[in-house]
């Protein structure tokens, strides 16, 4: 299985980094892309990064889901953005998994997957998703095909609903194991 995850400028570190390096060691192909206008990326904590491709390069329907962390740069570009939205509007439109963690779920709020869908956010985010059903006790939440978490301090649930979505529970059981989690 493949997928993208969004890297933007002050996309938050763990969300983005952590995700991925568990995703990968789950068996799972992901792929970073960048809506930005360069393929160097600085994170919120000031690491240098790379992005894969941009976002105009990449044909979607070869990827199997897609990752959307949070970070500053969230709040700084969802109300204007057209990229991100237009991307999670055809990974759900086409049944496959879309999973955005802390502020990320903005861009599903705002582009109307979260209607009434069960999901978290970060404290604040849920704004964006007044039609959906909020729970703010929740690491993560799986809703069909739309995985969300509240924040960093849970990249390891949410990467496990991801690995148990697309791999199976087993996978992901085996994913905790073997990080010791």
């Amino acid at each position: 299985m493949k997928g993208l995850l969004v890297l933007s400028h002050n996309v938050e570190d763990g969300e983005a980094l952590t995700t991925r390096a568990l995703l990968r060691r789950a068996g799972l192909d992901v792929v970073t892309v960048t809506f930005e206008n360069t393929l160097d990326i600085k994170t919120a904590f000031g690491l240098q990064v790379k992005a894969d491709y941009f976002g105009h390069e990449v044909h979607l329907g070869a990827y199997d889901f897609v990752v959307i962390p949070g970070g500053r740069y969230v709040a700084d570009v969802v109300d204007n953005d057209i990229h991100i939205k237009e991307l999670v509007k055809y990974f759900d439109q086409n049944q496959k998994l879309v999973a955005a963690i802390c502020a990320g779920p903005r861009f599903l709020g705002q582009a109307g997957l979260l209607n009434g869908r069960q999901f978290t956010a970060y404290t604040g985010s849920e704004v964006d998703m007044p039609k959906g059903i909020y729970h703010p006790e929740l690491k993560a939440v799986k809703d069909k095909n739309i995985i969300t978490a509240r924040g960093a301090g849970a990249v390891y649930e949410f990467s496990y609903e991801i690995t148990s979505y697309l791999l199976g529970e087993e996978k992901a059981k085996a994913l905790l194991r073997n990080i010791l989690y």
